[in-house]
């Protein structure tokens, strides 16, 4: 389902009476900075998720370096 030109029109009036024309830019900004966000915090967390997963496969890679040492 795609919007045509008469319901993306509706929608930009519907958007200008709710609030108004000075306000639209001031939402856009924030509607940018909250997608910038966003994505930062996503590439932080894949980062991070990559790195437990790589020291996941190390141990597993090195069983012997993890166990406990015996104690005398």
């Amino acid at each position: 389902m795609s919007l045509g030109i008469t319901e993306i029109t509706l929608i930009i009036v519907v958007i200008l009476l709710l609030f108004g024309g000075k306000r639209i830019p001031e939402l856009a900004r924030a509607l940018g900075k909250a997608s910038y966000e966003f994505k930062k915090a996503k590439e932080v967390i894949k980062k991070e998720t990559d790195e437990i997963k790589d020291a996941i496969e190390d141990a597993a890679e090195k069983p012997e370096e993890f166990k406990p040492k015996d104690v005398e």
